[in-house]
């Protein structure tokens, strides 16, 4: 069934793409917290929702862009879920950061279905180190 190719992948709707993509961004940080810390669930989940937040994945993104990390496909892929039409940011986040997150994990997504973990890996290695390793609430 997966990987799809980069065609069949395409055919889902940016906001589709999204939804796989933020839950496969949220499980890589919670791996990431959980292996790091040993910590009450409770503490986990604070420190979880700290950086899946969409203030956070849009910090990431301009990281990427900055640093030119993203290749032209993903780039594409990235700017078709932030101009998809139907967003509508929550009271604690900026529409810009809303739309730029949701970028992010439409990317996610696109790169969770076509098997490319090697480019999450990536993507996700530097979008963590915009915490830092301070693991503190």
């Amino acid at each position: 069934m997966l990987p799809l190719n980069e065609r069949d992948a395409m055919q889902y709707s940016p906001l589709a793409l999204a939804f796989i993509g933020d839950s496969v961004y949220e499980q890589m940080v919670r791996l990431r917290l959980l292996l790091l810390a040993n910590m009450p669930a409770n503490k986990l989940h604070k420190l979880t929702v700290k950086r899946v937040c969409a203030e956070y994945q849009a910090q990431a993104v301009r990281k990427w862009i900055d640093e030119e990390l993203l290749n032209d496909k993903e780039l594409e892929v990235f700017k078709r879920g932030r101009n998809t039409s139907g967003i509508t940011a929550p009271k604690h986040s900026t529409v810009s950061e809303y739309r730029i997150a949701t970028g992010l994990e439409c990317l996610f997504g696109y790169l969770y279905l076509t098997g490319r973990q090697d480019r999450l890996d990536i993507l996700f290695d530097s979008a963590w180190e915009i915490g830092g390793d301070d693991l503190e609430i």
